[in-house]
C-alpha cells in the first residue's frame, strides 16, 4: 500500500474524481493525504467530511512546500506523487507492486504513464464535462504502452527511506516550476540509476488544469525560474540533464523523448553533442552570474 500525497489548489472538481478513481480502481486500501493551498472554493469542507487525511495552508504555498508537509503523514513504505487533475485507470497500484517485487531494493524511481496530452496520445475529454471515461477504460488495453526510460516525475513512486535521504523536494523552488527535474537530480546524486515508467500504468491527465491553463504566462514565467534555479544550483540546465543523464525530456521540436525501457541508467556518453550542450549550459550559467540574476 502506498502513501498517495496530492497538492490541491481551489481545483475541488476534479480532485473529486481524482479521489473517486484511487478508491473505485485500486486494489489496494491506500492511504490518501491532500494538501489543501487555501480551499476557498469548498475544498477544506469536503476533505473534512470525507475523512480523508490533509495538511492545510491559508496561502498557495506551492507543490514543493505541500509535499513535504503532507510526507510527514506518511504511513507506508512508499509514496506516490499525484497531482490532483489525475483518474487513476484500473490496476494502476497493481503495476507498480508488481514491479517493486521485481526490484527487490529500495534505490529507484518509478512513474505510470500519462494518458491524454503525456506519453500516451488519446482524448477521452479536455475537461470533466467532456470526459469520457466509458471510452477511456474500453480502450485501455489499446493504448497501454511499452515501459521506457527516464521519469514522467507525476505519478512518481519511490521509497520514504530514499525520499529521506534526499530531503523531499526542494522548497526554493516554489511555488513550482524546475522542482521535479531538481527531485530526480537529486535521486542521481544519491546513485539512483533506475528511472522507469511503467507502460500499463496508466492515468488520464487533464492538462495540469490546476493552473497552467488558469495563467498560461505565469507558468512559462516559472518555467524559466525554475531553470535559472536548476542551472544555478547544479551547473546545467534541465533539458541537459533530462536528455544525457535520465535520457529523456524534450527533443528539438519541444516533443517527448520516449525510449524504451533497457536497463538502469549508466553515466552519459560523453560526444560532440555533450560537450556542445555543456557548453551552451556553462554560457547561460555565465550569463546569470555576470548580471547577478535573482530569481
Amino acid at each position: 500500500m502506498f502513501s498517495v500525497l496530492i497538492p490541491s489548489y481551489n481545483n475541488l472538481e476534479y480532485l473529486k474524481v481524482c479521489i473517486d478513481s484511487l478508491i473505485k480502481n485500486s486494489k489496494f486500501n491506500h492511504q490518501i493525504i491532500v494538501h489543501i493551498n487555501e480551499g476557498s472554493d469548498g475544498t477544506l469542507d469536503y476533505i473534512k467530511n470525507s475523512n480523508i487525511e490533509y495538511t492545510f495552508s491559508q496561502q498557495n504555498i506551492g507543490m514543493p512546500k505541500a509535499l513535504n508537509l503532507s510526507s510527514k503523514k506518511a504511513k507506508f513504505d512508499y509514496i506516490l506523487i499525484s497531482h490532483d487533475d489525475f483518474y487513476y485507470c484500473p490496476n494502476w497500484d497493481i503495476v507498480f507492486d508488481q514491479e517493486i517485487k521485481l526490484i527487490k531494493h529500495k534505490d529507484f524511481y518509478f512513474s505510470g504513464t500519462m494518458v491524454g496530452e503525456g506519453q500516451v496520445k488519446f482524448d477521452a475529454g479536455t475537461n470533466l464535462e467532456n470526459f469520457d471515461e466509458d471510452k477511456l477504460l474500453n480502450n485501455l488495453k489499446k493504448i497501454q504502452t511499452f515501459n521506457f526510460q527516464g521519469t514522467t516525475k507525476c505519478p512518481g513512486l519511490i521509497h520514504k527511506d530514499l525520499w529521506n535521504r534526499v530531503g523531499g523536494w526542494s522548497e526554493e523552488f516554489s511555488p513550482t516550476g524546475g522542482d521535479d527535474t531538481d527531485f530526480a537530480m537529486k535521486l542521481w546524486k544519491s546513485n539512483v540509476r533506475i528511472f522507469k515508467g511503467l507502460g500499463s500504468c496508466s492515468v488520464y491527465h487533464f492538462g495540469s488544469i490546476t493552473t497552467r491553463k488558469k495563467d498560461k504566462k505565469f507558468f512559462t514565467y516559472l518555467g524559466s525560474r525554475g531553470n535559472k534555479i536548476f542551472l544555478k544550483k547544479w551547473g546545467y540546465s534541465i533539458n541537459f540533464f533530462e536528455k544525457f543523464f535520465l535520457k529523456s525530456g524534450l527533443d528539438k521540436k519541444k516533443k517527448l523523448i520516449f525510449n524504451e525501457y533497457n536497463g538502469p541508467l549508466t553515466t552519459p556518453k560523453k560526444n560532440f553533442s555533450f560537450y556542445f550542450e555543456l557548453f551552451k549550459s556553462k554560457l547561460q550559467l555565465l550569463y546569470l552570474n555576470l548580471f547577478n540574476f535573482y530569481y
